[in-house]
């Protein structure tokens, strides 16, 4: 019987004891194992090359019948090495194998170690011999040489190059460029499964990536799939056209549908892109729910040569946009940390508002009676370049089916940067809450700084219907915008109906059974608000050390006469509940997220 590996956290994660014991897992205090209302992964995926072990033999490839043969042939333990620099074009099926933790099979570039990044480093187009990709952030490539080996599909249609075949365990792949050919065409998933479980796949170094105009849909369908890692990876071009297309959501990396166990995955130092999501769990049929999910250090990007209007514009073939809806989404998932992630681009399009994340449990047209989306923690991660900030509910699919529903959310520490509904086409708020059914529950919102141009809050929540339990909104530093609170649609049905009316403090107790909503600062807050809380009038009587939205400013608080605008103590400096300054910890963030970009 095939070993499953079970890991704890990494060591560098600041919000465990330094005593910790990784292999001790199950020993986790509940301290250990929550962060705030939101429980973190019980499982961690081990991804390192040192427990990956294949001391078997090594056969060198050459020709794409080489490799079909190689892979047919290869025993536990075996290394096939794919010859740098060439091209293996077909559909490449990886068999099931009774391998196990200690017998790994390992397809990887033939260059050597030396000539690959570093293990825990990202790969780049760099290392295929491309200086750089346009409309993308510069990566470092004095010296741009072809050192992958490539896989490439070359059929009309449907999915590949690589299959995974039912029970397909074991299995790493290291130092490859993994593409299509058949230009025109859509492809659909790059790496799938083929039917059935797979089981223990890394993806290590990988660039993944489709064409410039043409569909590509995702990168990796996940599937029935656990114990799957993505690291230091690159993945580009991943579309769908609009109006013209034949497909209409495309994703780096997609999971959470689908009647198998799913999970613990592992997602950590990639560069994601993808023009629906860049990262999507769940939104189709599904009776079980993926679990243990790492997000961490990725920056998930959206390129703005995308955006029609846009300089330097790229489309589809016909002229038409891709089809742009958010860049993180949970409609099936639990138990899921986002850490020290990077979240830039995204804007109105299609049929989305342009929100930077989601964490919206959806019974996909009654498939998915048991999906849900709960413990999910989001910290030490900055947004950046948004229509809007995080959307969090519970509904009812098109058919009017209920999902399992979303509860414990622990959002903190956590800098949102140029939040803009005109400039990037969409409402500009920072937070929508909404809850039809189940009742939507358990959300702590904790040391978060944000600037939306239009609202702080869009809430809905049907007044026949259970208001919202347990909501905490504390020790934030945030402005409200231009409409500060507003409901989300629905007339008098709606808690939030006439907000004006009410008051900013009337909604919250209209729409929230319970909530604790003090100490924050609320910048341009007209009155109305739970006592308690601070109303500077503007960011200069925040007094922060350099405010500059939207252009990299320095969102710490001044202390004392220093650099950049401090002339003086900030009036929030040491004002939070626990001692902190108000708003998120950015030098924390900054640490978390270092070398991500």
């Amino acid at each position: 019987m095939r070993r499953f590996a079970v890991w704890a956290v990494l060591a560098s994660c600041s919000f465990l004891p330094p005593n910790f014991s990784f292999g001790e897992a199950q020993k986790a205090t509940n301290r250990d194992r929550f962060d705030g209302p939101a429980e973190l992964p019980r499982v961690y995926v081990k991804s390192a090359v040192a427990d990956t072990p294949a001391l078997g033999k090594s056969v060198l490839v050459k020709t794409s019948d080489e490799l079909k043969t190689a892979l047919d042939k290869a025993t536990c333990g075996d290394t096939i090495r794919l010859q740098s620099g060439a091209a293996f074009a077909g559909v490449f099926t990886f068999p099931a194998k009774n391998c196990d933790d200690s017998h790994w099979i390992v397809l990887r570039s033939s260059a050597a170690d030396s000539d690959l990044p570093p293990e825990g480093a990202r790969i780049t187009p760099c290392y295929a011999g491309i200086a750089f990709l346009p409309g993308r952030p510069a990566y470092p490539c004095s010296r741009p040489s072809n050192v992958m080996a490539k896989i490439e599909f070359d059929g009309k249609g449907s999915s590949g190059p690589i299959i995974l075949d039912g029970g397909a365990n074991h299995y790493r792949l290291v130092g490859l460029e993994i593409t299509r050919g058949a230009p025109g065409k859509t492809i659909f998933n790059l790496a799938s499964l083929q039917g059935g479980s797979a089981d223990h796949l890394v993806f290590d170094r990988v660039w993944m990536h489709g064409t410039a105009q043409d569909e590509t849909t995702r990168g990796i369908a996940l599937g029935g799939s656990q114990y799957v890692a993505v690291v230091d990876s690159y993945f580009s071009d991943f579309h769908c056209v609009a109006i013209t297309g034949s497909c209409i959501d495309a994703q780096a990396i997609a999971g959470g549908i689908g009647d198998r166990p799913m999970g613990p995955y592992k997602i950590v130092n990639n560069f994601l892109e993808g023009a629906g999501e860049n990262i999507l769990f769940g939104g189709g049929a599904a009776t079980m729910t993926p679990a243990d999910i790492e997000i961490r250090r990725n920056h998930l990007f959206k390129p703005l040569t995308w955006r029609q209007g846009g300089e330097g514009f790229v489309g589809g073939v016909s002229g038409k946009p891709f089809i742009v809806k958010n860049l993180f989404e949970i409609k099936n998932a639990q138990r899921v940390l986002l850490e020290g992630n990077v979240f830039e681009n995204v804007w109105s399009g299609f049929t989305q508002a342009g929100a930077a994340i989601l964490f919206t449990p959806k019974n996909q047209n009654n498939r998915c009676a048991a999906c849900k989306t709960t413990d999910i923690t989001l910290r030490l991660c900055r947004i950046s370049h948004a229509a809007s900030g995080l959307v969090m509910g519970s509904g009812l699919s098109d058919a009017g089916g209920a999902s399992s529903g979303g509860a414990r959310y622990s959002i903190h520490d956590v800098i949102f940067d140029d939040i803009d509904g005109k400039a990037y086409g969409g409402f500009g708020f920072l937070f929508q809450i909404t809850s039809v059914m189940p009742t939507l529950r358990d959300i702590s919102i904790d040391h978060v700084t944000g600037f939306p141009s239009g609202a702080l809050f869009i809430v809905g929540v049907d007044v026949d219907r259970d208001k919202i339990v347990n909501f905490n909104f504390t020790n934030n530093l945030v402005s409200v915008g231009k409409n500060e609170i507003v409901p989300t649609g629905g007339g008098a049905k709606n808690c939030a109906f006439q907000p004006r009316k009410q008051g900013p403090d009337g909604v919250l107790r209209s729409c929230f059974a319970s909530f604790n909503f003090v100490p924050n600062a609320l910048v341009g807050a007209s009155g109305g608000w739970p006592r308690g809380n601070f109303s500077p009038p503007d960011h200069v009587a925040v007094t922060f050390v350099d405010f500059r939205e939207g252009k990299d400013g320095d969102y710490r608080l001044c202390r004392d006469r220093g650099p950049g605008a401090c002339k003086k103590k900030s009036p929030f400096a040491g004002a939070a509940s626990d001692g902190k300054d108000l708003g998120g910890d950015v030098d924390a963030v900054k640490a978390a997220t270092e070398g991500v970009e």
